[in-house]
């Protein structure tokens, strides 16, 4: 694994990271009340899918190791771009249901436990 993608992951799970602590304790209605709260996580999904947009272009052997890094990217480009439509219920679930998988997939590829998508 080249150095630099070893830094795009570290990026991804550090955002992981946050997004957990940010909405620790918090419900949808907290969430979707909360600008501040919502700016936070959609800043931290753009830095995942910038991340993973990067570590494709450098190193796809890599970023294909990440079951969804084509949503991930896609997502990004929502938030980037098409921002009026995103909708406070789907990052919400992606939260619940894709950001701990995502967060595992990060740290194996980080210890190397990762294997070859078949």
């Amino acid at each position: 694994m080249r150095p630099e993608s070893r830094k795009y992951l570290h990026d991804i799970l550090q955002a992981a990271v946050l997004l957990r602590r940010f909405t620790a304790g918090k419900t949808l209605e907290m969430f979707s009340e909360d600008d501040l709260l919502q700016s936070a996580v959609e800043r931290q999904f753009e830095i995942i899918g910038e991340a993973v947009s990067q570590l494709s272009r450098i190193d796809p052997e890599t970023a294909s190791r990440i079951g969804e890094y084509r949503r991930i990217i896609a997502l990004r480009n929502v938030l980037v771009h098409g921002y009026s439509q995103v909708d406070s219920r789907t990052l919400w679930d992606l939260l619940g249901t894709k950001l701990p998988t995502l967060q595992r997939e990060v740290q194996e590829l980080l210890q190397g436990r990762s294997q070859n998508p078949t």
